[in-house]
């Protein structure tokens, strides 16, 4: 499906392409003047709670404003998995503290991590350096790290005994997470969004019943005909367990907040339905209750067969993986909800040229409003640093046609707010 076939608000897009001056390589001194760009060793200090329920203002990141589908200049640009192994200055960090654990549960460590690519490429969000299990001990599930294994549960959850062994989460167990988001919300100010992040409750409960990471997901999917209470019993304790920690982290400093249901796209539509759709929509509910204009944005790997049902969460943002055509996304998805993605990661292993064509193809097929580019997965190890800053530089020189915009934001602004406002208020 061709991108100019839509015929929707998203569908007008104008694109300066003579604007595509390209700097390759990385961001040099020039970019020194904004916070953060030389971070030392943070202390530990007590500061005050940000506002999770402040009017939109001018002064939001620019990632922030797409993710409500307010006008922009051009898509922000952030990357999953940008601070980590493809970078050399993580791995030479990673030779002096080689423990997983530490690296993401140590604040001094978690801001420098989260800074590297900051101070590399500035993106337009900064994520914080951290794990989808990282909260699992503070409501009782303790976990190890394994170097072949990954993540391992000793004692996975499989009986009704196991669940006494589960208590409200402790979020002063969780204390390196908040630190961490504050210093870092401190040093970016409003030059980018700053971005905490969560496991959806089925993804959570997959690592916790099956033991760890699994392929084929039996035990966990045979509990739903063999178990159901069970499951239901754990799925509604992570619930309230990870909205208490979405909300910690917004009153932390994050500015937005990503659900990652990295393994609901294992699941049939019908089932994701029953068992991951409820509690995420639960999730979103609490969360706006208390920070309603924090946008949340919703990620599954391999969500083409949910993406309707994704937006039925109430979620600002849908975010699609590769394999999902942005046009057509787009197209059944509709305006009134923002989109991220979607380039494929293997395109940065490609020359510098594709990668800018890739850009702009995303961009024209996603409109001019309520998009966050970002790749469609995770930056894959080996990926060249080089590419990483080409693709930022990029987006950092596309322009929406302010013409196009505006008449497109006219033919589209009530039907458009309505709906967006409609779901806000669920």
């Amino acid at each position: 499906m061709s991108c100019f076939s839509l015929t929707s608000a998203c569908s007008s897009l104008g694109i300066k392409s003579s604007s595509l001056t390209v700097q390759l390589g990385f961001h040099s001194n020039e970019t020194s003047n904004f916070p953060g760009a030389f971070v030392s060793s943070p202390k530990r200090t007590k500061i005050k709670k940000f506002s999770v329920a402040c009017a939109s203002s001018t002064t939001d990141p620019l990632l922030v404003k797409a993710a409500r589908g307010d006008p922009v200049s051009r898509p922000p640009a952030w990357m999953m998995r940008q601070a980590g192994r493809y970078m050399a200055v993580y791995r030479k960090l990673a030779e002096k503290h080689p423990s997983f654990r530490e690296r993401s549960e140590t604040t001094d460590l978690i801001v420098e991590i989260s800074f590297q690519p900051w101070e590399a490429f500035r993106p337009d969000g900064v994520i914080i350096f951290s794990d989808i299990l990282t909260p699992l001990p503070a409501f009782g599930v303790p976990f190890d790290i394994e170097e072949v294994r990954g993540p391992v549960i000793h004692s996975p959850l499989r009986s009704e005994d196991c669940l006494k062994a589960l208590h409200p989460i402790d979020l002063e167990k969780l204390h390196f997470v908040g630190e961490s988001l504050k210093i870092l919300r401190q040093e970016v100010g409003d030059h980018a969004a700053v971005l905490g992040f969560v496991g959806a409750p089925w993804t959570i409960a997959t690592y916790i019943v099956e033991g760890g990471t699994t392929r084929t997901y039996t035990k966990i999917k045979s509990m739903c005909q063999t178990a159901p209470n069970l499951l239901r019993a754990l799925l509604s304790h992570l619930t309230k367990a990870i909205s208490e920690y979405v909300i910690y982290q917004v009153e932390s400093g994050a500015h937005c907040i990503q659900i990652f249901d990295s393994w609901g796209g294992q699941l049939p539509p019908d089932m994701w339905e029953k068992w991951s759709k409820p509690y995420i929509t639960e999730i979103v509910s609490i969360v706006r209750n208390k920070c309603p204009r924090t946008p949340l944005v919703l990620y599954i790997n391999g969500n083409g067969g949910l993406l309707e049902r994704m937006k039925g969460t109430g979620v600002d943002v849908i975010g699609l993986d590769w394999t999902v055509d942005m046009a057509d996304g787009r197209k059944r998805l509709g305006c009134d909800i923002s989109v991220q993605g979607n380039v494929d990661p293997a395109y940065l292993f490609s020359s510098l040229p594709a990668v800018t064509e890739e850009i702009q193809r995303v961009v024209k097929c996603a409109g001019p409003r309520g998009h966050i580019l970002n790749l469609g997965h995770g930056v894959l190890v080996g990926t060249p640093e080089e590419a990483v800053a080409h693709f930022f530089d990029v987006t950092k020189s596309l322009k929406y046609d302010s013409l196009s915009q505006n008449q497109v934001m006219e033919e589209s602004k009530l039907g458009y707010e309505q709906q967006r406002g409609s779901r806000a208020l669920k």
